[in-house]
């Protein structure tokens, strides 16, 4: 059975999807077996892996029973996703059913043997989209920048979260919030930092030790539909995602041994030998 693990906050911008994209590499990088399932209508997670969404069946056929989830599944080079698009957006109002919060988690129970993980990336705001992935879910990871809204959206998803675990899934558990875009150079930063730790106390959650830098190299990657492991495997950020995966799945990381090129510049103090 397949661990669902969901990246979800309230404001966009904060790195949900590069997040989940992220770890989608990592894990397969790991030999574990991974599912990414788009629930953003606006299609980000299937563009990043480079799952096509236009003539294929996706996610929104699976909740208008027009197609099994088996058959939404392709095969990409990372890991095998579940696409979305636009018309994702209209399942707020076209869903009306009874028991409407439980028809992801009912369609993944039926392929979650085959993965060892199911990544899901939720859109930007508290929907029956996100319900469904919260109802469906092991655990939730909270991405946010160190920012005041960014702060806000998690306070607001407090209650929701809350709801959910009362109601739909008391199993649920808030795996951690990470720090995206960080910079410990900046005040504002630390003052944000200091504000989630409050807030994950109040979640009964932690801020996760690994934190992740701003990088044009983590925005250049999608566009060659890779992950930042697949992109740039010996970079900073391909290293610090790696690094979460490990805190994610708790297990230690291994020791790196950084291989120096060429001898370097002599120290200062010591004559130069010719």
């Amino acid at each position: 059975m397949a661990k669902v693990i969901s990246f979800t906050n309230q404001k966009g911008g904060v790195g949900k999807t590069t997040t989940c994209a992220g770890l989608c590499g990592c894990l397969s990088k790991l030999g574990k077996k991974v599912l990414a399932l788009d629930l953003d209508p606006q299609g980000n997670l299937s563009f990043s892996l480079g799952a096509e969404t236009d003539s294929s069946y996706t996610i929104y056929d699976v909740f208008k029973s027009r197609a099994d989830i088996y058959d939404t599944v392709q095969h990409c080079s990372c890991c095998d996703v579940i696409p979305a698009n636009i018309l994702l957006s209209g399942v707020e109002l076209e869903l009306t059913s009874v028991g409407r919060e439980y028809i992801l988690r009912e369609h993944l129970s039926t392929i979650s043997d085959e993965y060892d993980y199911v990544l899901v990336d939720t859109p930007p705001a508290l929907s029956i989209l996100t319900i469904n992935a919260y109802a469906a879910s092991d655990q939730l990871v909270i991405p946010m920048v160190p920012e005041i809204l960014s702060l806000q959206g998690i306070a607001q998803l407090k209650e929701t979260i809350f709801a959910v675990k009362k109601y739909y899934n008391q199993s649920l558990e808030i795996r951690g919030i990470l720090l995206n875009k960080y910079s410990p150079r900046l005040v504002l930063t630390k003052e944000v930092e200091e504000l989630a730790n409050i807030i994950a106390e109040q979640l009964d959650t932690d801020v996760f030790e690994q934190k992740i830098s701003g990088s044009v190299i983590i925005a250049e990657a999608p566009a060659h539909a890779k992950t930042i492991i697949e992109y740039a495997p010996r970079s900073k950020s391909a290293h610090e995602y790696m690094d979460l995966t490990y805190e994610i799945l708790g297990i230690e990381k291994p020791k790196r041994t950084v291989q120096k090129l060429g001898r370097g510049r002599p120290p200062k103090n010591r004559p130069v030998q010719y």
